[in-house]
């Protein structure tokens, strides 16, 4: 059985500055921002929420199929995908366009700062899913507009369950949108910020959003995750790491090892701890698929 995986494939530019972002801005001159930070270390990396997750959940043995549209700078990509025996058959280039670019500054208290370049990504509305037989579920991660809304209705019609992981794409849709994917949905997952936005487009209480959903997840970064279900919340403990290298990445290693957990009927407290322990791999590597890891040795920590 497989996973669908929609959202971005994108080159990263991961970049450290030395400092506190925010003793760099000024509060009572906000809306006059103009500050620039020094950044001595840069790194060129994959990633892409999409190709993220898809990295984590093939090296848990799974066959992701990542539905996703890249540019004409693919070609690097691409090999690492084919190295580390990803499929690219649900991946579409499109000839004229450079493939997504996201720039990540990250200050010395692991706060970030995100510019993102579409790209290629903005035609994914032209890349349907690929045939449906044989896919459990399919994760909504952040993606173009047309193209989140064009695959959430493929796949609520053909019953395909949604797990719905609005991200950073989230204020591009208004109520009646973000609404209509609720309601497709089976399960949520965001984090504490997008928890409270999605409140506050929908114009619901997040009491009534958990009523509208199997379940949702909400992660909390360094205070572990919260999972709301059958009218209960499980507290997901964090894992404990010596060296933090690099938070990049690390929601979409919690996804990969959730949803393996919950495909292979672990329960949710399992599938939420193991979520935590990849993530807390990944914390420790620079780069968000550099990280490596052995299933059986993960599983024996559960």
């Amino acid at each position: 059985m497989s996973v669908v995986v929609c959202g971005s494939v994108a080159y990263d530019y991961l970049m450290e500055f030395d400092g506190e972002f925010g003793d760099f801005i000024l509060p009572d001159q906000i809306h006059i921002l103009s500050v620039a930070f020094n950044v001595p270390r840069l790194r060129k990396e994959f990633g892409g929420c999409a190709g993220n997750i898809g990295f984590n959940m093939k090296k848990l043995g799974m066959e992701p199929i990542i539905c996703a549209t890249v540019g004409k700078d693919f070609g690097d990509y691409r090999a690492w995908m084919e190295a580390n025996d990803i499929s690219v058959s649900g991946i579409k280039v499109i000839d004229d366009m450079y493939t997504a670019q996201c720039f990540i500054t990250t200050d010395q208290k692991n706060n970030q700062l995100t510019s993102f370049h579409p790209g290629a990504m903005e035609e994914g509305h032209n890349n349907p899913i690929p045939n449906a037989e044989g896919i459990e579920m399919v994760i909504l991660s952040p993606d173009g507009k047309e193209s989140t809304i064009l695959h959430a209705n493929e796949m609520h019609n053909k019953g395909i369950p949604i797990m719905y992981d609005p991200g950073q794409g989230l204020p591009m849709f208004d109520k009646s949108e973000v609404l209509n994917f609720i309601d497709q949905a089976e399960w949520i997952i965001l984090n504490e910020y997008e928890a409270n936005l999605l409140s506050e487009i929908t114009g619901l209480e997040q009491n009534q959003i958990k009523e509208k959903v199997v379940a949702m997840i909400v992660t909390k970064g360094g205070q572990g995750s919260d999972i709301y279900v059958e009218d209960q919340v499980l507290s997901i403990d964090p894992i404990p790491v010596e060296n933090e290298a690099d938070p990049t990445g690390c929601g979409d290693a919690y996804r990969a090892g959730l949803i393996y957990g919950m495909i292979n009927d672990l329960g949710w407290e399992k599938s939420g701890k193991l979520g935590s322990i990849l993530g807390s791999i990944k914390v420790q590597s620079h780069g968000t698929q550099n990280h490596v890891f052995e299933l059986e040795a993960l599983l024996s920590r559960l």
